[in-house]
This record gives C-alpha cells, structure tokens and sequence, in this order.
C-alpha cells in the first residue's frame, strides 16, 4: 500500500502539504517541475530524500512538506470525481460494521476512492474488497489509481449497475456499504451477496431522510433486524493557552497589603505635619526675639523663617518625607521602592512618637500608629519577586461552526437461520 522505503523513488505518490487546508498529490516524475505560490520545486530535487522532508523552493519565497501518503491525508488530498466521505464517517461506518484484519467486504459506489483506500488498510493483506461503480469512466480512474497505489492484490474493481444486475458474489461478504441514490432497489441483492453462517451486517449511506424511510422498510421487508440511523456531525473546539485566574485568597491577601501600605502612608504624612508644626513654633516671648544660628551666630525672626517657608517649601528633611521625588531631579518610584520607603518611614515616625510628648492630637497619631504597626505584624507584606512564573492554562471554546450534515448511516443485521430441527413422529400415536 503505497511506497514503504524510507526515501521518495521517481513514480512515487507524495502528499504536498503546502498549508493547514491545502494539500496536493503529486506523482514524483524527474524532467518536470511543481509551480505554486510557494515556490517552483524540481521533481529530480525530491527524489532521494526522506518521507516528511521540509523542501525549500529554489527562489526562497517558500517551503512545502513532502509527505507519505496515508488514507487520511488521500481523504483530504484526492482528486473529487464524486461527493466523498470523510473521516469521521468512515471511521465509524468501520468501526460498526466491525471490519478489521481478513474481513470481507463489498462496497456499492466506489466514486472517489475514500472509502475504498481506508477499508484496503483494514482489511490488511489477508482480506478482500469488491467494489463497484456504474459510472464506466470513473471505475477506469478509480482502478488506475489502485494500481499505482499498489492495492490492485486487495480490490476487485466492477462496472456494473448492482441496482439492477445484482453482485457477482453469493454468501461471502462480512460487511456490505451501499453508497448508492437508491439504495432499497440493491438490498435484496445485498442479502444475497450476504454470508448466511455468521451476522453480517449493512450500511448504507443517503443524504436525504426520504432516501432512510424507504430504506428501512425494505430492510424490514427483507428480513434484517437491528435496525439504526445515526448522524455523524463534527465539532471543532478552539484550543488556547492563557494565564491562570488568581484565587480568592491571593485577591484578599492583595486588598488587605494594599488598605496597610494606604494607612502607613496616610499616618506618614500626618507625623510629618505635625512635626514640622511643633518644630516651626515660636518662644512664648517669640515676635521680638532672634534665635541664634548655628552656623554664623546671625538672628532671624521667626516672621521671615516662617515666610522663607512658605517661599521655599518645607525643609529638606521634611520635604523627603512628603515627596517621593529625588532632589537632583523627579523619577518615577517603583512600587517595591515605595514600599520600602513607606515602612521604614512609619517605624521611624512610630518610634519618636513613642519617645516625645504629644499632645492630644498625638495621643490620637499614637494610637492610630500603635494599630497600623500591630496589623502589619499580623498580616506580614511579602514583596513579590521581581520575576514571577507565570502559570498558564488551557482553555476550550466551542467553535461556532458545526461541520456537518454530509449524510444519514443507516445500519442493520442479517441473522443467519435458525437450523431446521426434524419432528420424530411417535408411531403409537398414529396408531389411535
């Protein structure tokens, strides 16, 4: 089935994957060239290299992915001659009708070569299928593409209207697949071509549900039981990758870090008012009296001291308490480094109000101070890394398209015959 070496020979068929959603086949033939919007590759240039080898175009605007084909990748890559089933259907019409290694099976409708070329790999070396298709042309291309493919030993290929002529075999088939517009004209025929000694079993694949009434009744009529209709839909879900949602606690640890660092610094700059108040006072004799300087032995009243404060701003101690700004400049503070300034700058305020004598209003700051300390202890401020892993999830969302309807799969038994017990007649009975 298709080439097994490990390298790609000239007349081999590869499977151009050139994106998600466009794949091509292509017949290796040396002396000719592959054009697409992804570049010009030369046939020569492929043969010898391995089976899903990423080929560069010769112009390097591009790369295609030389790949060994395989009955999905021939699903989505063959050439339409006829509608064609795709993977989802197939594989559970396979898996119904319990085709697996050595099974019979016949097929009603070869088309395009979908089913057939997934059946062939099931059934492996040791199985059979017979496949038929009343359309002359498309049997010739169908056979033609089984022959390159190597599957010619695991397929008889017919031209034949089953319809009306029937199948040319009797009591052999484990599994029969009608593709076909009128399936309730083949499904005596069917039950011919049926094996008598085992179950075997039918399916048969319409687009319409007027097509799967007149089916079952002549499934009925014929005889076979366990009858079922399924609908094979696909739905894709969209996968995507984002950063874990932080829990409940790790939001309150947060608020409450965050309602501290918002009280330490309310209290910071209540202690730095309130310092700077009592500091700036004047004597109790104080308008006419100078104060001496400690630099020059120079007076200065306290008017113009409080008018140099007002003109100036506050001093310089003062100042760096109620401004995070640097003095040779304005920059930005970063959260850590607020942080740190903050706490450092209530322990210290805390600590001198524990020292000095306040008055009322101090009585208060110390207290409040006295609070903010005990609940910073309480609640401990953990300064997050600089660096933090982000942890990530995957999240699934349905897609809103629904790829579907292709057809209706209406499946069903054949029982074989109870065995025909003989009736012993009792002689003395005939006798009265």
């Amino acid at each position: 089935m298709w080439s097994k070496a490990r390298e790609i020979a000239a007349g081999d068929t590869v499977i151009l994957w050139l994106t998600r959603d466009a794949l091509q086949p292509l017949i290796i033939e040396p002396g000719k060239e592959f054009n697409s919007k992804f570049g010009s590759y030369r046939h020569a240039d492929l043969v010898g290299i391995p089976f899903g080898s990423k080929v560069g175009s010769r112009t390097g605007n591009g790369f295609i992915h030389v790949l060994r084909p395989t009955p999905e990748l021939w699903t989505i890559a063959l050439p339409h001659r006829t509608q064609i089933l795709y993977l989802a259907d197939i594989a559970f019409i396979t898996s119904y009708l319990n085709i697996k290694n050595g099974s019979q099976v016949v097929e009603a409708g070869t088309g395009s070569g979908s089913f057939s070329h997934s059946v062939m790999r099931s059934i492996g070396a040791s199985g059979h299928l017979w496949s038929y298709e009343f359309h002359e042309t498309r049997a010739n291309k169908a056979r033609q593409e089984f022959q390159r493919h190597g599957l010619s030993d695991r397929v008889t290929l017919t031209h034949r209207n089953v319809c009306k002529d029937g199948f040319t075999v009797t009591d052999t088939a484990d599994a029969l697949f009608l593709d076909l517009p009128a399936p309730w004209d083949a499904i005596e025929h069917a039950k011919k071509a049926l094996r008598k000694d085992r179950i075997a079993r039918i399916c048969c694949f319409s687009p319409c549900i007027e097509q799967v009434l007149r089916t079952v009744s002549a499934l009925n009529d014929s005889g076979f039981t366990d009858i079922t209709m399924y609908e094979t839909l696909l739905r894709p879900y969209d996968i995507q990758q984002t950063s874990s949602l932080p829990t409940i606690g790790e939001i309150s640890d947060k608020l409450k870090q965050s309602e501290i660092r918002r009280e330490e610094k309310r209290l910071k700059q209540i202690a730095s008012g309130h310092r700077g108040g009592t500091d700036s006072k004047s004597p109790a004799n104080g308008n006419s009296q100078k104060n001496v300087s400690a630099s020059g032995g120079g007076y200065e009243s306290s008017s113009s001291h409080g008018e140099k404060r007002k003109r100036d701003g506050l001093d310089g101690e003062d100042a760096g308490l109620l401004s995070d700004e640097p003095a040779g400049g304005k920059r930005a503070k970063t959260e850590e480094e607020d942080i740190i300034d903050v706490e450092s700058q209530v322990i210290e305020d805390s600590q001198k109000l524990l020292t000095k004598d306040v008055s009322m209003d101090g009585g208060l700051l110390l207290v409040k101070a006295e609070e903010v300390l005990e609940e910073r202890n309480r609640v401990k401020i953990e300064k997050p890394p600089l660096v933090q892993p982000t942890k990530m999830i995957n999240l699934s969302k349905v897609m809103p398209e629904v790829r579907g309807h292709t057809s209706y799969l209406t499946f069903a038994c054949l029982l074989p015959p109870l065995p025909t017990i003989g009736v012993v007649e009792d002689e003395s009975l005939e006798q009265v």
